[in-house]
């Protein structure tokens, strides 16, 4: 990531996020691992559509974002093109 080329205004939401009030490990499981928990804490976090776009944006490829898997993310982009 170029936090270079990202303003302030942009990872605002972050900082709001449930996420970043409970740790990553819920949203970085281990391969294989459930993401059942991330996707249950993301459910009730406010800044979710804020995340989710930002993971888009950004082509982020691990974890949990805006409630999405990596899986579930991919299949996104590919329905948007």
């Amino acid at each position: 990531m170029h936090t270079d080329t990202i303003a302030p205004a942009d990872i605002d939401w972050q900082n709001q996020a449930l996420c970043a009030q409970t740790g990553a490990d819920f949203f970085f499981p281990e391969p294989g691992s459930s993401v059942r928990e991330a996707k249950r804490i993301c459910g009730m976090c406010e800044m979710r559509s804020a995340c989710l776009q930002y993971a888009l944006n950004n082509d982020e490829r691990f974890g949990v974002w805006g409630g999405l898997s990596e899986k579930e993310r991919m299949s996104l982009r590919r329905t948007a093109e």
